[in-house]
Protein backbone atom coordinates (compact mmCIF):
# COMPACT_ATOMS: atom_id res chain seq x y z
CA UNK A 1 0.00 0.00 0.00
CA UNK A 2 1.65 3.27 -0.81
CA UNK A 3 1.91 6.26 1.24
CA UNK A 4 -1.06 8.14 -0.14
CA UNK A 5 -3.74 5.24 0.00
CA UNK A 6 -2.34 4.98 3.86
CA UNK A 7 -2.99 8.52 4.51
CA UNK A 8 -6.27 8.30 2.67
CA UNK A 9 -7.53 5.03 4.52
CA UNK A 10 -6.31 7.11 7.77
CA UNK A 11 -8.96 9.73 6.98
CA UNK A 12 -11.81 7.62 5.91
CA UNK A 13 -11.51 5.40 9.64
CA UNK A 14 -11.56 9.27 11.23
CA UNK A 15 -14.10 10.41 9.73
CA UNK A 16 -15.88 7.04 10.77
CA UNK A 17 -15.45 7.18 13.91
CA UNK A 18 -16.37 10.94 14.70
CA UNK A 19 -19.85 10.20 12.99
CA UNK A 20 -19.88 7.13 15.36
CA UNK A 21 -18.82 9.52 18.10
CA UNK A 22 -21.58 11.80 17.36
CA UNK A 23 -24.32 9.53 17.28
CA UNK A 24 -23.82 8.10 20.42
CA UNK A 25 -24.08 11.73 21.74
CA UNK A 26 -27.29 12.39 19.92
CA UNK A 27 -28.77 8.58 21.29
CA UNK A 28 -28.83 9.79 24.79
CA UNK A 29 -30.16 13.17 24.08
CA UNK A 30 -33.03 11.84 22.33
CA UNK A 31 -33.68 9.67 25.51
CA UNK A 32 -33.06 12.41 27.67
CA UNK A 33 -35.43 15.00 25.93
CA UNK A 34 -37.93 12.18 25.52
CA UNK A 35 -40.79 12.65 25.33
CA UNK A 36 -41.25 15.81 22.98
CA UNK A 37 -44.29 15.01 21.97
CA UNK A 38 -47.75 13.49 22.31
CA UNK A 39 -48.14 9.93 22.36
CA UNK A 40 -50.25 7.48 20.66
CA UNK A 41 -51.72 5.09 23.24
CA UNK A 42 -54.19 2.43 20.71
CA UNK A 43 -56.57 1.18 22.83
CA UNK A 44 -57.94 -2.68 20.85
CA UNK A 45 -61.54 -2.14 22.29
CA UNK A 46 -64.46 -0.06 21.74
CA UNK A 47 -64.59 3.50 23.69
CA UNK A 48 -66.79 3.22 26.36
CA UNK A 49 -65.91 0.52 27.62
CA UNK A 50 -64.31 -1.18 30.85
CA UNK A 51 -61.17 -1.79 28.95
CA UNK A 52 -61.05 1.84 27.52
CA UNK A 53 -62.12 3.47 30.89
CA UNK A 54 -59.24 1.63 32.79
CA UNK A 55 -57.09 2.21 29.92
CA UNK A 56 -58.02 6.32 29.86
CA UNK A 57 -57.45 5.95 33.55
CA UNK A 58 -53.70 5.23 33.09
CA UNK A 59 -53.40 7.66 30.34
CA UNK A 60 -54.12 10.33 32.13
CA UNK A 61 -51.99 9.54 34.74
CA UNK A 62 -49.00 8.87 33.28
CA UNK A 63 -49.43 11.79 31.27
CA UNK A 64 -48.96 13.67 33.73
CA UNK A 65 -45.80 11.92 34.54
CA UNK A 66 -44.39 12.42 31.12
CA UNK A 67 -45.40 15.85 31.02
CA UNK A 68 -47.15 14.87 27.67
CA UNK A 69 -50.28 14.39 26.75
CA UNK A 70 -51.10 10.22 25.76
CA UNK A 71 -54.12 10.45 23.22
CA UNK A 72 -56.05 7.08 22.76
CA UNK A 73 -56.90 5.69 19.74
CA UNK A 74 -59.26 2.94 19.60
CA UNK A 75 -58.57 0.04 17.13
CA UNK A 76 -61.63 -2.52 17.86
CA UNK A 77 -61.90 -5.81 16.14
CA UNK A 78 -60.62 -9.22 15.91
CA UNK A 79 -60.75 -10.22 20.08
CA UNK A 80 -58.34 -7.42 20.10
CA UNK A 81 -55.75 -8.86 17.50
CA UNK A 82 -56.59 -5.50 15.15
CA UNK A 83 -55.07 -3.43 18.03
CA UNK A 84 -52.27 -5.44 18.87
CA UNK A 85 -50.84 -6.14 15.56
CA UNK A 86 -51.42 -2.27 15.13
CA UNK A 87 -48.95 -1.51 18.52
CA UNK A 88 -46.52 -4.88 17.15
CA UNK A 89 -46.39 -2.69 13.61
CA UNK A 90 -45.53 0.69 14.69
CA UNK A 91 -42.50 2.47 14.94
CA UNK A 92 -39.81 1.50 17.86
CA UNK A 93 -39.43 5.41 19.26
CA UNK A 94 -41.95 5.23 22.33
CA UNK A 95 -44.49 7.62 20.33
CA UNK A 96 -46.62 4.45 19.93
CA UNK A 97 -48.12 2.75 22.98
CA UNK A 98 -50.95 -0.05 23.75
CA UNK A 99 -52.77 -2.19 25.94
CA UNK A 100 -51.76 -5.54 24.99
CA UNK A 101 -54.15 -8.47 25.35
CA UNK A 102 -52.99 -11.65 27.41
CA UNK A 103 -55.32 -13.31 25.03
CA UNK A 104 -52.03 -12.56 22.15
CA UNK A 105 -50.71 -15.81 23.71
CA UNK A 106 -53.41 -17.64 21.99
CA UNK A 107 -54.83 -16.07 18.57
CA UNK A 108 -51.08 -15.90 17.89
CA UNK A 109 -50.54 -19.60 17.60
CA UNK A 110 -54.19 -19.99 15.49
CA UNK A 111 -53.56 -17.56 12.99
CA UNK A 112 -55.54 -14.86 14.41
CA UNK A 113 -52.66 -12.57 14.95
CA UNK A 114 -49.86 -12.39 12.84
CA UNK A 115 -47.16 -11.62 15.10
CA UNK A 116 -45.03 -13.40 17.88
CA UNK A 117 -46.00 -12.16 21.11
CA UNK A 118 -42.77 -13.56 22.56
CA UNK A 119 -40.51 -11.33 20.51
CA UNK A 120 -42.73 -8.79 18.92
CA UNK A 121 -43.71 -6.65 21.77
CA UNK A 122 -41.68 -4.26 24.71
CA UNK A 123 -43.49 -5.55 27.39
CA UNK A 124 -43.60 -2.24 30.02
CA UNK A 125 -46.29 -3.10 32.95
CA UNK A 126 -48.62 -5.71 33.39
CA UNK A 127 -52.05 -3.79 34.90
CA UNK A 128 -55.29 -5.28 35.54
CA UNK A 129 -57.05 -9.21 35.35
CA UNK A 130 -60.84 -9.42 35.16
CA UNK A 131 -63.51 -11.24 36.80
CA UNK A 132 -65.04 -14.04 35.30
CA UNK A 133 -67.58 -16.29 36.45
CA UNK A 134 -70.49 -19.34 35.76
CA UNK A 135 -74.48 -17.44 35.57
CA UNK A 136 -77.48 -18.58 35.21
CA UNK A 137 -80.86 -17.37 35.87
CA UNK A 138 -82.59 -16.87 38.97
CA UNK A 139 -85.17 -19.80 38.69
CA UNK A 140 -82.62 -22.25 36.79
CA UNK A 141 -82.71 -25.92 38.67
CA UNK A 142 -78.74 -25.26 39.41
CA UNK A 143 -78.54 -23.74 42.78
CA UNK A 144 -75.01 -24.52 43.21
CA UNK A 145 -71.98 -25.28 40.95
CA UNK A 146 -72.42 -28.88 42.20
CA UNK A 147 -75.70 -29.50 41.36
CA UNK A 148 -74.48 -28.19 37.68
CA UNK A 149 -71.52 -31.03 37.12
CA UNK A 150 -73.76 -33.89 39.04
CA UNK A 151 -76.72 -32.68 35.90
CA UNK A 152 -73.77 -32.58 33.43
CA UNK A 153 -72.27 -35.43 34.10
CA UNK A 154 -75.72 -37.57 34.06
CA UNK A 155 -76.43 -35.81 31.03
CA UNK A 156 -73.34 -35.16 28.58
CA UNK A 157 -73.35 -32.27 26.15
CA UNK A 158 -77.03 -31.14 27.52
CA UNK A 159 -76.49 -28.37 28.88
CA UNK A 160 -75.64 -24.94 27.73
CA UNK A 161 -73.76 -22.04 28.23
CA UNK A 162 -72.91 -18.75 26.37
CA UNK A 163 -69.39 -17.28 25.57
CA UNK A 164 -68.04 -14.58 23.97
CA UNK A 165 -66.72 -16.11 20.99
CA UNK A 166 -64.90 -19.37 19.97
CA UNK A 167 -60.91 -19.48 21.61
CA UNK A 168 -61.57 -16.44 23.66
CA UNK A 169 -61.36 -16.26 27.53
CA UNK A 170 -64.76 -17.20 28.49
CA UNK A 171 -64.49 -20.07 26.00
CA UNK A 172 -61.25 -21.64 26.37
CA UNK A 173 -61.69 -20.50 30.53
CA UNK A 174 -65.28 -22.63 30.17
CA UNK A 175 -63.74 -25.85 28.55
CA UNK A 176 -60.60 -25.62 30.95
CA UNK A 177 -63.23 -26.19 33.79
CA UNK A 178 -65.25 -28.98 32.17
CA UNK A 179 -62.33 -30.78 31.27
CA UNK A 180 -61.27 -30.48 35.38
CA UNK A 181 -64.70 -31.57 36.16
CA UNK A 182 -65.19 -34.58 33.93
CA UNK A 183 -68.24 -33.35 32.10
CA UNK A 184 -69.20 -32.06 28.17
CA UNK A 185 -70.96 -29.10 27.73
CA UNK A 186 -72.13 -27.66 24.69
CA UNK A 187 -70.95 -24.32 24.28
CA UNK A 188 -73.11 -21.96 22.14
CA UNK A 189 -70.36 -19.17 20.60
CA UNK A 190 -71.94 -15.86 20.46
CA UNK A 191 -70.40 -12.53 17.88
CA UNK A 192 -69.44 -10.78 21.55
CA UNK A 193 -70.51 -11.08 25.65
CA UNK A 194 -73.49 -8.26 24.80
CA UNK A 195 -75.31 -11.05 22.83
CA UNK A 196 -74.58 -13.70 25.17
CA UNK A 197 -75.53 -11.61 28.33
CA UNK A 198 -79.02 -10.95 26.57
CA UNK A 199 -80.10 -14.67 25.52
CA UNK A 200 -79.02 -15.67 28.99
CA UNK A 201 -81.17 -13.42 30.70
CA UNK A 202 -83.77 -14.23 27.93
CA UNK A 203 -83.40 -17.77 28.60
CA UNK A 204 -82.27 -19.19 25.45
CA UNK A 205 -79.35 -20.86 27.43
CA UNK A 206 -78.86 -22.88 30.53
CA UNK A 207 -75.60 -20.76 31.59
CA UNK A 208 -73.56 -17.82 30.68
CA UNK A 209 -69.37 -17.42 31.24
CA UNK A 210 -68.19 -14.23 30.30
CA UNK A 211 -66.54 -11.16 32.50
CA UNK A 212 -68.17 -9.04 34.75
CA UNK A 213 -71.32 -8.12 31.92
CA UNK A 214 -73.41 -10.29 34.47
CA UNK A 215 -72.56 -8.39 37.69
CA UNK A 216 -75.04 -5.63 37.56
CA UNK A 217 -77.73 -8.17 36.65
CA UNK A 218 -76.58 -10.52 39.47
CA UNK A 219 -76.99 -7.34 42.39
CA UNK A 220 -80.52 -6.70 40.67
CA UNK A 221 -81.61 -10.52 41.33
CA UNK A 222 -81.89 -10.82 37.56
CA UNK A 223 -78.93 -13.58 37.35
CA UNK A 224 -77.21 -15.99 39.74
CA UNK A 225 -73.73 -16.15 40.05
CA UNK A 226 -72.59 -20.04 40.53
CA UNK A 227 -69.04 -19.76 40.61
CA UNK A 228 -66.07 -16.74 39.85
CA UNK A 229 -62.67 -18.12 37.99
CA UNK A 230 -59.97 -15.76 40.14
CA UNK A 231 -57.20 -17.01 43.05
CA UNK A 232 -59.39 -15.45 45.34
CA UNK A 233 -63.47 -14.62 45.68
CA UNK A 234 -63.76 -11.17 44.66
CA UNK A 235 -65.09 -8.73 47.20
CA UNK A 236 -68.39 -7.67 45.43
CA UNK A 237 -69.20 -11.16 45.44
CA UNK A 238 -67.40 -12.42 48.32
CA UNK A 239 -70.52 -14.94 49.15
CA UNK A 240 -69.60 -16.49 45.77
CA UNK A 241 -67.14 -19.45 45.65
CA UNK A 242 -64.31 -19.97 42.84
CA UNK A 243 -63.67 -22.57 40.94
CA UNK A 244 -60.46 -23.08 42.62
CA UNK A 245 -61.87 -23.76 46.04
CA UNK A 246 -64.81 -26.01 44.90
CA UNK A 247 -61.65 -28.13 43.72
CA UNK A 248 -60.80 -27.75 39.89
CA UNK A 249 -57.50 -26.50 39.51
CA UNK A 250 -58.63 -23.40 37.04
CA UNK A 251 -57.90 -19.90 37.65
CA UNK A 252 -58.83 -17.43 34.65
CA UNK A 253 -58.31 -13.74 35.24
CA UNK A 254 -56.90 -12.63 31.71
CA UNK A 255 -54.78 -10.03 33.30
CA UNK A 256 -53.81 -7.25 30.17
CA UNK A 257 -50.68 -4.89 30.34
CA UNK A 258 -49.59 -2.08 27.95
CA UNK A 259 -46.70 -2.76 26.05
CA UNK A 260 -44.70 -0.82 22.52
CA UNK A 261 -43.16 -2.05 19.17
CA UNK A 262 -40.15 -4.77 19.52
CA UNK A 263 -36.91 -2.64 19.46
CA UNK A 264 -37.56 0.11 21.87
CA UNK A 265 -34.58 2.44 23.18
CA UNK A 266 -33.87 1.25 26.76
CA UNK A 267 -33.80 4.61 28.25
CA UNK A 268 -37.58 5.48 25.81
CA UNK A 269 -38.37 2.46 27.86
CA UNK A 270 -37.24 3.02 31.16
CA UNK A 271 -39.07 6.30 31.17
CA UNK A 272 -42.36 4.79 30.09
CA UNK A 273 -42.17 1.92 32.53
CA UNK A 274 -41.90 4.21 35.20
CA UNK A 275 -44.81 6.26 33.87
CA UNK A 276 -47.00 3.43 34.02
CA UNK A 277 -45.56 1.99 37.31
CA UNK A 278 -46.93 4.97 38.82
CA UNK A 279 -49.99 5.13 37.10
CA UNK A 280 -51.46 1.23 37.45
CA UNK A 281 -50.45 1.84 41.60
CA UNK A 282 -52.63 5.47 41.40
CA UNK A 283 -55.60 5.74 43.21
CA UNK A 284 -57.21 7.14 40.07
CA UNK A 285 -56.27 3.60 38.56
CA UNK A 286 -57.67 1.89 41.66
CA UNK A 287 -60.86 3.35 41.50
CA UNK A 288 -61.71 2.74 37.70
CA UNK A 289 -60.44 -0.60 38.04
CA UNK A 290 -62.73 -1.73 41.68
CA UNK A 291 -65.48 -0.03 39.44
CA UNK A 292 -65.05 -2.60 36.96
CA UNK A 293 -64.56 -5.88 38.90
CA UNK A 294 -61.07 -5.67 37.56
CA UNK A 295 -57.98 -6.78 40.30
CA UNK A 296 -54.91 -4.70 39.76
CA UNK A 297 -52.52 -7.06 38.85
CA UNK A 298 -48.84 -4.54 38.76
CA UNK A 299 -46.15 -6.30 36.96
CA UNK A 300 -42.60 -4.43 35.96
CA UNK A 301 -42.20 -4.61 32.07
CA UNK A 302 -39.45 -7.65 32.25
CA UNK A 303 -41.34 -9.87 35.01
CA UNK A 304 -44.71 -9.22 32.64
CA UNK A 305 -42.45 -10.51 29.60
CA UNK A 306 -41.45 -13.33 31.46
CA UNK A 307 -45.45 -14.40 32.74
CA UNK A 308 -46.57 -13.40 28.70
CA UNK A 309 -44.02 -16.83 28.20
CA UNK A 310 -45.38 -18.85 30.28
CA UNK A 311 -48.61 -18.08 29.47
CA UNK A 312 -47.99 -18.79 25.92
CA UNK A 313 -46.55 -22.45 26.41
CA UNK A 314 -49.89 -23.08 28.59
CA UNK A 315 -52.22 -21.91 25.33
CA UNK A 316 -50.05 -24.66 23.55
CA UNK A 317 -50.90 -26.94 25.51
CA UNK A 318 -54.74 -25.88 25.90
CA UNK A 319 -54.88 -25.15 22.35
CA UNK A 320 -54.06 -29.20 21.65
CA UNK A 321 -56.00 -30.38 24.45
CA UNK A 322 -59.31 -28.68 23.60
CA UNK A 323 -58.70 -29.28 19.46
CA UNK A 324 -59.07 -25.22 19.18
CA UNK A 325 -57.74 -25.16 16.10
CA UNK A 326 -59.88 -27.80 14.38
CA UNK A 327 -63.28 -25.96 16.33
CA UNK A 328 -62.48 -22.74 14.29
CA UNK A 329 -61.86 -24.42 10.99
CA UNK A 330 -65.44 -25.46 11.37
CA UNK A 331 -66.67 -22.42 12.49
Amino acid sequence: MNELNIRRRSVLLGAAAGAAGLALPQLALAADTYPERPITFICPWPAGGTADASMRAICQTAARVLKQPIAVENRAGAAGMIGAKAIASAKADGYTIGQIPISVTRFSQLGTLQADPRKDFTYLARTSGQTFGIAVQPGSRFKTLQEMVAHAKANPGKVTYAHAGVGGATHVGMEEFALAAGIQLNAIAYKGGAAALQDTLGGQVDMLADSSSWAPHVEAGKLRLLATWGEQRTPRFKDTPTLKELGFKVVVDAPNGIGAPAGLPPEVEKKLREALRVAVLSEEFKAVADRIDAPVMYLDGPDYRKYVGQVYEHETQLIERLKLKELLAKG
